[in-house]
């Protein structure tokens, strides 16, 4: 409230302020980035990382087919065509055996979007071992994974760019933004000219190059400052919520919950499970839902979207089968023991 207060008491309120180069710089600094670009969503920050890397009229990107659509999005707002990889069971994220299947299959490929599902981080050793070898720029998509560490390394700073969403469902919020993040200071100040309709520095309205509208008003950029210094609380509780689940409703016959290594420190975006017994996902989502409690089926892959089908997709149907078979389970920081407590016991009459 205190830097929101701030401000409209010194009527910065849009588009830019001390708030926004101050939340660029102290969000840079906690996950371990050089350079870091407020922006108005997670989705314009892919778009201008894709834009950035120079990704045109029928380039090729590859992308995961087990996220939101908004990963893929913006690869069609450049022309490009997605190309969708499978999924493993190790850590529901991007297969890297079916990354290189994909490789073989299209040797010139222009950038690979990685996405750190629930929180969970991908394998981003072999994921960049793969990517290094065919000499591909890498997109970061931890827009659900901000405070979650692979091998004690914040995820979202592996690839040439980053990116993080704020929406408001996320680990935290500035009621709606992204952040974009690079080593690559230059990118970064390219991405930021981008986003401010790309205007040039004359005296007059001077437009050289095709502008947006994707920079982070200052009061949301107060907002964000404020939540970022709870970060860590946030990724405990969700931590909490999901150890709960899975003490309570891991032994029951059939259940699996979303895989967590050795080398993972996720965030618990969400907490995720599969069924693989007599109780079936839907059976959860709608007991829960007669006791007006809210609970959803995993990420439709990319592939059996309507809108996506058209594109080609390589893999071995893991992620349709974690869409058929999973549940994710209420997991927001708010959540009392108490209605902890409630969602566990309405699961378990059902077994």
């Amino acid at each position: 409230m205190e830097y929101v207060k701030e401000a409209f008491e010194t009527n910065w309120i849009a588009p830019l302020g001390k708030n926004v180069n101050e939340f660029e710089k102290e969000l840079a600094i906690k996950v371990g980035s050089k350079h870091a670009a407020a922006l108005s969503s997670g989705t314009a920050a892919i778009h201008l990382a894709l834009k950035a890397i120079g990704v045109g009229e029928g380039d090729i990107v590859f992308c995961p087919t087990l996220t939101f659509s908004a990963t893929a999005n913006p690869i069609i707002y450049q022309n490009a065509k997605p190309v969708f990889i499978d999924s493993n069971e190790e850590t529901w994220n991007m297969c890297p055996r079916a990354l290189e299947e994909a490789f073989e299959k299209y040797p010139n490929v222009k950038a690979v979007i990685v996405v750190h599902l629930y929180g969970l981080s991908a394998n981003m050793d072999e994921i960049m071992r793969v990517c290094r070898h065919y000499n591909v720029k890498v997109i970061e998509d931890a827009a659900e994974s901000l405070g979650g560490y692979y091998k004690g390394t914040h995820t979202g700073t592996f690839g040439d760019y980053g990116v993080f969403s704020f929406n408001g469902n996320k680990i935290i919020t500035t009621s709606g933004g992204g952040m974009l993040v690079s080593k690559n200071e230059e990118r970064i100040e390219k991405a930021r000219f981008w986003a401010t309709q790309s205007r040039d520095q004359a005296r007059h309205y001077e437009h050289s190059e095709l502008g947006y509208n994707y920079r982070m008003s200052n009061v949301s950029a107060g907002i964000g400052r404020g939540q970022l210094k709870v970060l860590e609380e946030r990724v405990a509780k969700k931590k909490y919520i999901f150890d709960h689940y899975k003490r309570e409703l891991g032994s029951l016959e059939g259940v699996s919950f979303m895989p967590v290594n050795d080398w993972d420190e996720p965030n618990y975006w969400l907490s995720s499970m599969t069924l693989h017994g007599k109780v079936k996902p839907i059976e959860v989502m709608k007991a829960l839902e007669l006791e007006n409690i809210e609970a959803r089926p995993i990420w439709k892959p990319m592939h059996l979207q309507p809108y996506f089908e058209k594109y080609d997709y390589v893999g071995t149907n893991v992620a349709e089968r974690l869409f058929e078979y999973g549940v994710c389970l209420p997991s927001d920081t708010k959540m009392t023991d108490e209605e902890l407590e409630r969602t566990v016991k309405t699961i378990k009459k059902l077994w």
